[in-house]
């Protein structure tokens, strides 16, 4: 008969602790978020053990996040995922079936309805593909047990247990990406609760399948971070042979350069762009060589809904080649 000493029993007792805790939330940092929710917020502590005992850790997550597209693709590759025939039609097609409502939308805000459909576009292919995660999931995986950007997602769980209970909406029903995001814009909870507006006053905000609200969320967002009516997004550019720019694709995505400072350092726009407004030199890597496109405002504020430059370019391409599908299938009837 085999004899188990303690130190034995001691070391299977410790794998079996490990192999528990790699599946569930830190418990430490759970327990102390719904202090922070009780104390805080006047949250029921019964109620919140109750919600994150039926929630589950979801390890894709963290292997999901680890590795974003923006970074480990170089443009020519990301801009397939998103600038394909089949994206611009359903864009199109899109752009027709709600054409009234986006219009009403514009004229309040000022954001162009090809840039309303382009983000849809990029966002959830036009509402197909909302999200495969339970939002809390999500929310309480990255919050609990991703050290690296723990506070930044322990705030959008709280920002999503708030507006839950305000809207009366169960937390645990709720889908969306693996990073949070939510319905048909894949707003953040934070970006929720900041942008998110009943536009067709039916006492809701419904930004899963309500177009009105959908689409003026997103420009809500887009007059909030700046966006200028009636300016140039970006602009494709030549390099005059010789010319040393490196410096000024260094300064990043904001727009920080007078356009005259481009323009006398060799840097030719390949439309005429009025004014002098401030700008940046963005580098797009492509199969062969390199496409340099001269960026404003407006593309900025693009980024501000994902930070990749790649995003924003992706968005932008979309936008153009949606309205183009779109005007010309007008002017075929």
């Amino acid at each position: 008969m085999m004899t188990i000493t303690k130190r034995t029993l001691l070391f299977f007792l410790l794998c079996f602790s490990l192999s528990l805790q790699a599946e569930d939330f830190n418990q430490v940092e759970e327990k102390k978020f719904i202090d922070e929710m009780v104390i805080e917020h006047d949250f029921d502590r019964r109620v919140l053990e109750k919600i994150f005992k039926k929630a589950k850790l979801q390890k894709k997550i963290l292997e999901a996040i680890s590795r974003p597209a923006e970074k480990s693709k170089p443009w020519y590759e990301y801009r397939q995922i998103f600038v394909t025939p089949d994206r611009i039609k359903k864009g199109a097609e899109f752009w027709k079936k709600h054409r009234n409502q986006l219009i009403e939308v514009e004229k309040q805000y000022g954001v162009p309805r090809q840039i309303i459909v382009a983000i849809i576009g990029v966002e959830t292919y036009y509402g197909k593909h909302k999200g495969k995660y339970r939002v809390i999931d999500a929310l309480a995986t990255l919050a609990f047990n991703y050290p690296k950007r723990a506070i930044f997602f322990r705030n959008e769980l709280k920002q999503f247990l708030l507006f839950t209970r305000e809207l009366k909406i169960d937390p645990l029903s709720l889908m969306g990406s693996y990073a949070g995001a939510m319905g048909m814009p894949q707003f953040m909870p934070s970006s929720f609760q900041a942008y998110a507006v009943d536009f067709n006053k039916d006492g809701r905000i419904n930004i899963w399948d309500n177009e009105p609200d959908i689409f003026a969320s997103i420009a809500n967002y887009f007059k909030h971070h700046g966006w200028q009516t009636g300016e140039p997004v970006a602009v494709p550019t030549w390099i005059k042979e010789g010319a040393n720019v490196d410096r000024f694709v260094k300064k990043g995505i904001k727009p920080s350069i007078p356009l005259s400072d481009l323009i006398n350092a060799g840097v030719e726009p390949k439309r005429k762009i009025d004014g002098n407004p401030l700008a940046s030199l963005l580098v797009y890597q492509q199969k062969n060589g390199e496409d340099y496109w001269v960026a404003f405002q407006n593309f900025y504020t693009i980024t501000r809904y994902n930070h990749s430059p790649l995003y924003g370019m992706a968005v932008y391409q979309l936008s153009e080649a949606v309205r183009e599908a779109y005007l010309n299938d007008a002017l075929l009837k």
